[in-house]
């Protein structure tokens, strides 16, 4: 009799070991903003990013994308009449491709291209007009993705921009939510 006692006392001291440390092993995380600021108490105005280079619609593109991140993140709210604690713009300075894969039969032909898309962004408070997030031509906020040629670079280039956008919007909306400002 003394067995199965011993046995069912392993199997309880077992579980309450594992459970706590399956407890203790999510005390790092947090919900909700992790900058201090009380989510959605303060909005964002997204101003047009102007464009310095030749890509097309590239600005509305990461308008859109940084609308859809800061919505996703749920920090801050989104201003739609000009009315945003925050004001945030910026430029696209460049747009990059660079060669990744080549076909296996011709070293000329390119297979896969890495697309960068890097843009200066500036965060400014309204009502003190303090900068809380600045990223200017010398040290940008990048954003990249991998493309496969097809028969068509252009084709190519126009449906992965919303990624591209997508993944700078990312960049930037992680500096302005946890940025050290």
């Amino acid at each position: 009799m003394g067995r199965p006692e011993s046995t069912l006392q392993r199997i309880n001291a077992l579980t309450l070991l594992t459970a706590g440390l399956l407890l203790s092993g999510c005390a790092g995380y947090k919900l909700g903003p992790t900058n201090g600021v009380v989510a959605r108490d303060k909005s964002v105005q997204i101003n047009p990013f102007s464009d310095q280079t030749l890509q097309p619609r590239v600005t509305d593109a990461v308008a859109q994308q940084l609308r859809k991140e800061l919505q996703r993140d749920g920090t801050y709210k989104i201003a739609t009449h000009n009315d945003g604690d925050i004001i945030l713009s910026g430029a696209i300075i460049r747009y990059q491709r660079y060669e990744v894969s080549f076909a296996s039969n011709d070293i000329l032909t390119v297979q896969d291209y890495r697309l960068v898309l890097s843009a200066s962004v500036i965060a400014r408070e309204r009502s003190t007009g303090k900068v809380i997030l600045e990223r200017g031509d010398n040290n940008p906020v990048v954003g990249n993705t991998i493309i496969r040629v097809g028969s068509d670079l252009t084709s190519a280039e126009r449906q992965a921009m919303p990624l591209l956008a997508q993944d700078l919007a990312r960049n930037v909306t992680a500096l302005l939510v946890d940025g050290s400002w």
